[in-house]
């Protein structure tokens, strides 16, 4: 099932409140003024335009006929998604509901509605383009925070986001950015490491995935935004863009303002400074073979 066949919670959520709130702003309405209308609390409104709780049937039509939005068709599309975006808790499977954090869940369903990703990572390659074994040592470091139960969850929800992007029919074009610093970490030990420099290198060599390394002297200031990924969803709409931010023990994902465009704008100066593909290549190849000689060394 492709990404435009599959029925995904966040995505139609999104649909349903960037609609609502474009129809009130077509009317030149406020919050305040709808809410009254309607006996709503002014919060109730600004978390259904914010999506941060789904919409009713009866508030949905409620809204439809304030806004004067009769056409049928258009009318059953926003039904048919405020009734998908109500089934959010039941999209993952079971364990993955329990253990996985809705900001997880979403981030999945976002990445595989989108049709281009770009990512910019200052400190490791980012988890949808991870080795098992490199999940695996990020995971044991970090084995305070999850059970052994989270952590195999966490693994295979990192298993199903890169299969998402290097083996699905229907995958994104996707544009990884490191900071050059990232190729000196080694993490969890120089197989492990070398594993994974060289499993990018492979990857980097798939059609729809281009891979660049930024100058360390550029990185100091990209570092500064921290990790971060844009999903586009629409191919002639680059606006139309979800932002991930990831935070130490949690992250954010930013669906509409400024927000999104300014980190887009630097995504786009940065990645004209960075290496080339060609060259990056070179680096991340270049990096595998000397920590398998020093691994060698080391025997």
């Amino acid at each position: 099932m492709t990404a435009s066949e599959e029925e995904l919670p966040a995505v139609a959520r999104r649909r349903v409140r960037l609609a609502l709130r474009a129809a009130r702003e077509s009317h030149s309405r406020s919050q305040g003024s709808v809410a009254q209308e309607l006996g709503w609390s002014l919060s109730k409104l600004q978390r259904i335009e914010l999506g941060e709780v789904t919409v009713s049937p009866s508030d949905l039509v409620s809204l439809l006929g304030l806004y004067g939005i009769k056409d049928a068709e258009r009318v059953g599309r926003l039904t048919s998604d405020a009734r998908v975006a109500r089934r959010e808790r039941y999209w993952a499977e079971r364990a993955d509901r329990r253990l996985l954090k809705p900001l997880a869940r979403q981030l999945v369903q976002f990445e595989r509605a989108a049709i281009s990703i770009s990512a910019f990572q200052p400190q490791v390659v980012p988890g949808a383009l991870q080795t098992p074994q490199m999940v695996k040592a990020i995971l044991d470091r970090w084995r305070v925070n999850h059970t052994a139960e989270e952590s195999q969850v966490l693994a295979e929800s990192r298993a199903q986001r890169r299969r998402m992007v290097t083996e699905e029919p229907c995958i994104p074009d996707y544009r990884l950015m490191l900071d050059e610093c990232v190729l000196q970490r080694v993490i969890g030990d120089r197989v492990t490491a070398a594993e994974q420099w060289e499993d990018l290198a492979a990857v980097a060599e798939r059609p729809n995935i281009r891979i660049r390394l930024l100058p360390a002297g550029e990185g100091a200031f990209a570092g500064a935004m921290g990790s971060f990924s844009l999903m586009q969803l629409d191919a002639n709409d680059p606006s139309d863009s979800v932002l991930y931010l990831e935070h130490f023990l949690t992250g954010e994902i930013v669906q509409t303002g400024t927000t999104v465009d300014v980190y887009r704008d630097y995504f786009e100066e940065f990645w004209a400074r960075s290496m080339d593909e060609k060259a990056t290549l070179y680096a991340v190849r270049s990096r595998a073979f000397a920590l398998y000689a020093e691994h060698a060394q080391s025997e």
